[in-house]
Parts: structure tokens; C-alpha cells; sequence
């Protein structure tokens, strides 16, 4: 079998140049697959090459829109919310399993999408399979950053998600399609389902019949 070379990953810098990634080579193995824990909108628009996408469980954190988004979801003015994994309970999600050959360029796609504002830490987690458990890579949000929003109330997080419109689309949509994902997963997340019904009911105060703004 021929040996799999691994380049050391790679961004482009403003100059053009290309600058390594510490964190993406430390994550990287000629032998080895990896596997990648999603929780919003990588479950359902993952965008990397992938030969194995599989129902995974995470302990030890849990999903919230707890991310200020100046943005993908929002703007500096009218900021949006995205979510984040925050420590604390569990979170049920997909594990995907990228062969050595896909590893690096899956990497590099993921922290040019993930992390232009360093709002997150790339972390390796244990993640249940059905069948085992096993090592995956997961986005974790930086507590320390000033785009957390730490716990808002229910009010606050609709109203966040429903005035939030960035270069990736309308906020509101991107909760929706994230239960929608949860939903075909057969995955009941009591407190998105509850978030997503009070953004509806405002949107019905605010707008049309509950209508995505223009």
C-alpha cells in the first residue's frame, strides 16, 4: 500500500502567501481516519469530503446559540446568534469519518468557515457511536471572547435570531434548519423546539404572516 504523505496544512495570508495551522497539524495522521463532531449547521450543509456520516453523542457539553454573530448571521449593528458547544450536560449531533487522503483539506475548510474570529477552540472529545466510542474533533465555544453572550433569556436569543442577517443568509433560517436536521435524526432538543416556537410567535407580531424579513 502506498504511504499517504501529509502536507502540512496551509492558509493564505492577507499577502498571499501561505501561513501553517499549528492546531490542524496536530490533528493530522498518514494512517489515520478522523473523525469530526457536528452540532448546527455542519450536520446539515458539512461541505468537506467524508465516507461516513453517523448519530453521535457528546458528554460534557451542550448546544446553545451563545455566539454574538457580526457575520455569517448578523452584522457589528444587528447582531445575530449562532451556536456553540458550552460546557456543561450533553449534546447529541453527527460524527463524521474523514479518511487520512481527506483529512487536511477537510480541516482547512472547516477553520476558514469556523474560526475567522477565533470564536472557537478546535478540541479533541470522546463522542458514543451506536456501535462504539471514538475520538472526534468538535468546535468549542471561547468563553473568553467578547462575541460570547454567555446565558440570555428566551426573549432575548428570538429576538437576536429574528433580527439577525448576514452573509450566510437570515438567522432564522439557520435555527430552522437545524431542527429540521434534529428532527430527521430522530433528536427531540426540547430547548431549540421551544427557541424556534417563541421566534415564530414574534415574527407574527412583527411581520406578515411570520414571514423571513426581505
Amino acid at each position: 500500500m502506498a504511504r499517504i504523505r501529509v502536507v502540512p496544512s496551509m492558509l493564505m495570508s492577507e499577502t498571499g502567501a501561505q501561513e501553517p495551522v499549528p492546531e490542524i497539524e496536530a490533528c493530522l495522521s498518514p494512517d489515520r481516519d478522523i473523525w469530526i463532531f457536528a452540532y448546527g449547521s455542519l450536520m446539515w450543509e458539512p461541505g468537506f469530503d467524508h465516507v461516513e456520516a453517523a448519530p453521535a453523542l457528546l458528554w460534557g457539553y451542550h448546544r446553545r446559540f451563545c455566539l454574538y454573530s457580526h457575520q455569517y448571521r448578523g452584522t457589528p449593528e444587528r447582531p445575530g446568534l449562532v451556536l456553540g458547544l458550552d460546557r456543561g450536560g450533553a449534546c447529541k449531533g453527527v460524527a463524521y469519518r474523514v479518511p487520512p487522503q481527506a483529512a487536511e483539506p477537510a480541516l482547512r475548510y472547516l477553520w476558514q468557515r469556523e474560526m475567522p474570529g477565533r470564536t472557537y477552540r478546535l478540541k479533541e472529545v470522546w463522542v458514543r457511536l451506536w456501535r462504539d466510542k471514538v475520538k472526534a474533533l468538535a468546535f468549542i465555544v471561547d468563553r473568553r471572547h467578547p462575541q460570547y453572550a454567555g446565558e440570555l433569556s428566551l426573549e432575548e436569543t428570538a429576538r437576536l435570531i429574528l433580527q439577525g442577517i448576514g452573509r450566510r443568509g437570515h438567522c432564522r433560517q439557520y435555527l430552522e434548519n437545524t431542527v429540521r436536521r434534529l428532527e430527521r435524526l430522530g433528536v427531540v432538543d426540547g430547548p431549540l423546539h421551544k427557541l424556534e416556537q417563541r421566534v415564530k410567535e414574534l415574527a407574527a407580531k412583527e411581520m406578515p404572516c411570520g414571514e423571513l424579513p426581505k
